[in-house]
């Protein structure tokens, strides 16, 4: 037998903790449920000892240390992350779907910790609620947490009378985007970590070790090589002109953000990094996916066509997206099917052309876009580990140059002052 601590809810929306002694989290979860109590979550007593005693020592978050004041209005601040809104999404859903009223859900909801979403949020639905205007209009009034997406989901929801299987599918829908995102960012970490890595062990050489070496070749009267020259030159630059290597890389910076501001320049970037040889090709497959997912929720959810282009079109990052998705939706609007102006665009492959296309002919488009972003999300998989495997001794032989032509500019004059001492 194993014990698991698990917390629920009576349909009065009191908070029940407790430790049950049972085979399995299934019989822990079935328990419950005979119990006439609603579960919120169920763990494993021993291994949530553990991972609790680990956390004392691991992942502090600085923004504890503030005042709890201060903590609450940098919550209120920020956009909650997909993972949180999953989170915030489901929870709601599961006490809808015990038989709680909406603004008793809400009300309990209060009582839920869900990071990033501040209580007062709920608490603000409930009164909207209570006063009687929809969910998705509540939601409206708070666009920093609730998208369009979102609210367009809800009212969906509300009109068709079926707002748990909406949100549960809402829920899916952002846990999925946030499992995306962590593949992709964990991806990125050792790339990013060995180039931070190597500039810093750079700039350390050339500001405190070559003034060193230049110091100790002066004394020698000989003629330095290329290279050496070029470290002494690089070196000089660091130690005595870092204000203007300063003022340069602000320039440059300054410069970069008002390029990327302008229309024409974010076109320019979206496109480039489409074309980028194997890091275009996730993007690709990423933005893909994002497309297909977030189109065919809506519509699986009876959000209407032209209004799910719409939102789908704010969704997306990359212009170059954006104005396919546009032309798409100016297309539909003149009565055109949605394939058609897929495939005139040359952007969409012609996979997801033929798909959508079979899915309107067979009346479920829905179904077409959530298959076609299940397949792009496993090829992201495979994409994201051909590009680690390719960028990691990549990065190692640049690594092995830079260090090579560093110690081959500091030990040619060295073998050089050697051989005139002979």
């Amino acid at each position: 037998m194993a014990q698991f601590s698990y917390k629920a809810r009576k349909r009065s929306g009191e908070l029940v903790e407790g430790v049950l002694e049972v085979p399995d989290r299934a019989a822990a979860l079935a328990q419950i449920q005979r119990s006439g109590l609603f579960p919120i979550s169920v763990t494993d007593a021993k291994v949530g000892a553990a991972v609790a005693v680990k956390s004392a020592g691991k992942g502090v978050n600085l923004a504890s240390f503030l005042p709890p004041a201060m903590q609450a209005q940098l919550a209120q601040k920020r956009k909650p992350k997909l993972q949180e809104l999953a989170t915030f999404t489901t929870q709601l859903a599961n006490l809808l779907n015990s038989g709680m009223a909406l603004t008793t859900a809400l009300n309990s909801m209060t009582h839920l910790q869900t990071k990033g979403i501040p209580a007062e949020v709920s608490r603000e639905l409930k009164q909207e609620v209570t006063e009687g205007k929809g969910l998705s209009d509540a939601m409206a009034k708070q666009p920093r947490i609730f998208s369009d997406l979102y609210v367009n989901m809800v009212k969906a929801g509300e009109q068709s009378g079926s707002l748990v299987p909406v949100l549960r599918r809402m829920a899916t829908h952002f846990q999925q985007f946030a499992d995306v995102q962590s593949k992709f960012k964990s991806a990125m970490i050792y790339p990013v970590m060995v180039i931070c890595m190597g500039l810093l062990l750079v700039t350390f050489f050339m500001i405190f070790m070559m003034p060193q070496f230049t110091g100790m070749f002066k004394d020698f009267n000989i003629e330095l090589p290329l290279p050496t020259r070029f470290l002494m030159g690089t070196s000089k630059m660091f130690t005595t002109y870092w204000w203007l290597m300063l003022l340069v890389v602000i320039a440059i910076f300054i410069l970069f953000k008002r390029f990327q501001s302008s229309a024409a320049g974010a076109r320019k970037l979206d496109e480039w990094r489409m074309k980028l040889p194997v890091f275009g090709n996730v993007v690709k497959i990423n933005l893909f996916g994002q497309f297909a997912r977030t189109l065919g929720t809506l519509l699986q959810n009876g959000v209407p066509v032209l209004t799910a282009l719409k939102i789908t079109e704010q969704v997306m990052s990359n212009s170059l997206i954006k104005e396919a998705i546009a032309n798409t939706r100016s297309a539909v609007t003149d009565g055109k099917t949605l394939a058609q102006p897929m495939a005139q665009s040359k952007l969409f492959p012609q996979l997801m052309v033929d798909l959508v296309r079979i899915g309107e002919e067979t009346g479920d488009v829905p179904a077409a876009l959530n298959n076609l972003a299940d397949t792009y999300e496993g090829e992201l998989q495979i994409a994201l580990r051909v590009m680690t495997q390719l960028v990691e001794p990549l990065l190692i032989v640049v690594m092995g140059a830079i260090v090579a032509f560093l110690l081959l500019s500091i030990f040619l004059p060295l073998f050089k002052m050697i051989s005139s001492i002979h």
